[in-house]
């Protein structure tokens, strides 16, 4: 077996050393290209030998770098379609186009790997004759494998030859033009700008890539699984208007989600995409691909059916959300057996569509809400990491760190309250309504002058309300029914991602947001639902614009619990050197809520006291899964990696967003822990020049026991007795050169031949540790320092 590779290398080898190669003609030496059958039963022999052998190497070394909208080339190795449909030179991220790009969405926007070459992709696998050679030399995957190992990484700590930036320029050649890329770029096979692969991994790819790169038939589902779908799929589908506009709701809001029935206790559950079909349970699911989950879907009747997903789990893209009986039961209590009518279903015209307070006018707010809170973490989870894989215009909309309150639906469900949502549907439009091409000046000013007129009618009415014997106190919060950890989250951003976890994380931040319904559900709609990744600029401005009036409403409910005199004082410290536009319209938002909070204050640090408050009201559902404690390291060193919150400085700058460490206690077991970096910021209410805006004198760190982020920049290995050391050299950094003394004393670089190992290692723990969240993280951030 390796002689034969050593033999196919050799003559690779010198092919590609002949000058007159390089000339030739694809076609004349393998045949005309065209699309290749390569599944195969998985109990087949070969079925077998990709799914055990090859497929954890693709997964552990090339889907790290592959998966998402942010693959470079748009080559998605998570799957076998992603594999067949191969890359393209079109960018996904295009942050200046006039107009709408075409979307080339995995497994809806066409089903085909012929309709893929229709739409530019080109083959990444041999597709022209299938023999041993033509495989190895027409064939990109194996010609990229082979060029890496005739050219291995340099000896060097920091690489150089190589552009790792999040916007590099991306070189995406063909088969055809590979030869000059090659010529060009010597050092840039794959894995690109990572250790070689172990020789064994290398074997069974290039193996697997000569002899046809068979690959596996779909799984299919076991009985247990395909009763749940059919019984999920039975209650959804159900010809009743209040069922059809419940599935709608239901769908619009998980279909990004990763479903999985929990009711089965599976060590690896199985997880589902829940889509819309043009065909109803019992047949053949045919997806109805739109570029919004609400647009027209062309068809009379719309089905709601359950896919099973194809691809590897990865971390960016994961959201699960648990089905069950109690779920399920919860659905038609709220949705199905309530006491409420549905005269005529909505439409799909953007205007109805894309304005949730409209669409679903006839179903209870409670309804929504409940349904929106009972796991709010996939709720937000939607809006942080949802949509897109890259975000730094959607995210600099946020702060870096801050917590997550709810209004109690219960206490909000008032006739008064109802009524008043239902009265605002028209000031509660969304930019999604202009679709994708959008003109986000001229919107703007129509959208300003109608959040002005919502937040107006909003003040009119909770100032009428809490009077004559009527107070706001912290009774109004969501504690989760005592038993849903939900009730409390902590959002951080990581620039251009962000991860929301359960519980509230960290040292007290700077700002917190209480959502209500209407707040809520208008986020989904906006950056959910209603956002196009493939968008022009206009649209993805306007989005970014909007959100501006949405964090603002989650933070002034947050300030109108403390004391009057200074609410407008505390949210415009956040907001330093603030244009006098905005000051205008931050005094309009808080000043009109004129009615005293019935807290009860005994210090001058109010904030403070009414984050402590909150905290302790919230105790009996905070998760703490993430706090420092139980690693099985002295009672000194989990005090001394708790110290590493309070760190704080400019020297910080110099540390990525995301660092994860592996600690080895001195019984030998190892925990793992992400060290997240806080960037602070005078302001975050401009649209540009980020840079500007940032107070690194005040930047933090939350270092946390588990995984947070998908995106890591730095490994870090130590053991428990280099603790003192690890946390002493952290209060030190400041400058450039220190933080790189840390890394020579504890990194495991890219360029380190321990990284393949090590990635596995931090893989088995997350996996273990976290089984139902886990998915393979992501090393397109990785630095190179």
């Amino acid at each position: 077996m390796k002689l034969r590779t050593f033999f196919m290398l050799a003559i690779a080898t010198l092919f590609a050393g002949c000058a007159t190669y390089a000339g030739l003609n694809y076609d004349q030496l393998f045949g005309e290209q065209q699309v290749r059958e390569r599944r195969v039963d998985t109990l087949s022999r070969e079925g077998e030998f990709f799914l055990s052998e090859v497929k954890p190497i693709i997964d552990k070394r090339c889907v790290v770098c592959h998966a998402c909208y942010d693959a470079p080339c748009q080559l998605k190795m998570s799957s076998v379609e992603g594999i067949e449909r191969g890359g393209s030179k079109e960018l996904v991220y295009e942050g200046t186009r006039l107009t709408a790009a075409k979307p080339t969405r995995l497994f809806e926007d066409a089903q085909t790997t012929q309709q893929w070459r229709d739409l530019g992709f080109h083959p990444v696998l041999n597709e022209r004759m299938q023999n041993p050679t033509a495989n190895m030399e027409a064939g990109l995957v194996a010609r990229m494998l082979m060029q890496k190992e005739s050219h291995p990484l340099p000896k060097q700590d920091q690489l150089e030859g190589f552009d790792f930036a999040i916007d590099r320029t991306q070189v995406c050649p063909t088969i055809e033009e590979y030869e000059q890329y090659q010529k060009d770029y010597p050092t840039w096979g794959m894995p690109y700008g990572m250790p070689n692969l172990e020789s064994g991994e290398y074997t069974t790819l290039i193996d697997w890539l000569r002899d046809g790169s068979i690959m596996n038939a779909p799984l299919p589902l076991t009985l247990e699984q395909q009763a749940l779908v059919d019984e999920y799929e039975l209650v959804l589908n159900k010809s009743s208007r209040k069922v059809q506009l419940a599935a709608r709701y239901i769908y619009e809001h998980l279909f990004l989600s990763h479903l999985y029935f929990s009711d089965l206790n599976e060590q690896q559950p199985r997880f589902f995409s829940l889509v819309r079909s043009s065909t109803p349970p019992g047949q053949p699911v045919q997806r109805i691909a739109t570029r919004r989950p609400y647009d027209d879907p062309g068809v009379e009747r719309v089905y709601y059916r359950f896919i099973p997903e194809q691809g590897t789990i990865v971390d960016k893209t994961h959201m699960p959300f648990a089905l069950n009986h109690q779920r399920l039961s919860n659905w038609k209590e709220w949705f199905i057996d309530a006491d409420y009518t549905v005269s005529e279903l909505p439409g799909y015209e953007p205007k109805v569509a894309a304005n949730p307070m409209t669409a679903f006018i006839s179903m209870p707010v409670k309804a929504r809400f409940k349904f929106m809170l009972d796991n709010a973490q996939n709720t937000i989870n939607a809006f942080i990491k949802g949509p897109v894989c890259r975000g730094q215009l959607a995210l600099n909309v946020i702060n870096d760190r801050f917590w997550v309150f709810f209004i109690d639906p219960d206490k909000a469900d008032i006739p008064e309250i109802n009524e008043f949502y239902r009265s605002q549907a028209e000031n509660l439009k969304l930019p999604a309504e202009q679709e994708s091409n959008t003109l986000p000046i001229t919107n703007w000013v129509a959208y300003a002058a109608q959040q002005g007129r919502y937040l107006e009618a909003k003040s009119e009415f909770i100032n009428g309300w809490f009077k004559e014997g009527r107070y706001l106190t912290t009774d109004v919060i969501w504690t989760g029914d005592g038993t849903n950890p939900n009730a409390a989250l902590t959002v951080f951003r990581h620039f251009d991602s962000a991860s929301v976890v359960q519980g509230l994380v960290g040292e007290q931040p700077k700002t917190a947001w209480i959502m209500d319904y209407a707040l809520i559900e208008r986020i989904h709609y906006l950056l959910v639902a209603g956002f196009d990744v493939y968008g022009n600029f206009g649209h993805q401005l306007i989005t970014r614009m909007f959100m501006d009036f949405l964090r603002l409403e989650g933070e002034s409910n947050f300030i109108a619990l403390l004391p009057r005199d200074i609410r407008h004082k505390e949210q415009s410290s956040w907001y330093l050197n603030q244009s006098t536009q905005f000051s205008d319209f931050l005094q309009g938002n808080v000043k009109p809520f004129d009615q005293p909070t019935q807290v009860p204050y005994q210090t001058d640090n109010p904030k403070a006291e009414l984050l402590d408050i909150l905290k302790t009201q919230l105790e009996p559902v905070l998760s703490h899964r993430y706090a420092i404690e139980q690693t099985g390291f002295s009672a000194k060193n989990e005090e001394l990696l708790r110290s590493v919150d309070k760190i704080k400085g400019k020297g910080l700058i110099h540390l990525p967003q995301i660092m994860m460490m592996m600690i080895e206690s001195e019984s030998g077991e190892e925990q793992l822990f992400t060290l997240l970096h806080n960037n602070a910021h005078t302001n975050i209410s401009s649209l540009f020049d980020e840079e500007s805006n940032r107070d690194p004198a005040n930047d933090d760190l939350t270092l946390v026991r588990g995984v947070i982020g998908s995106y890591p920049s730095a490994y870090l290995s130590l053991k428990e007795a280099q603790i003192p050391q690890l946390v002493e050299m952290l209060k030190n950094v400041q400058t450039e050169q220190d933080y790189v003394k840390l890394l020579d004393t504890f990194a495991i670089r890219r360029s380190s031949d321990k990284f393949w190992p090590f990635s596995d290692r931090v893989h088995n723990w997350y996996k273990q540790s976290q089984p139902i969240e886990f998915g393979l993280l992501d090393y397109n951030r990785f630095e190179n320092r």
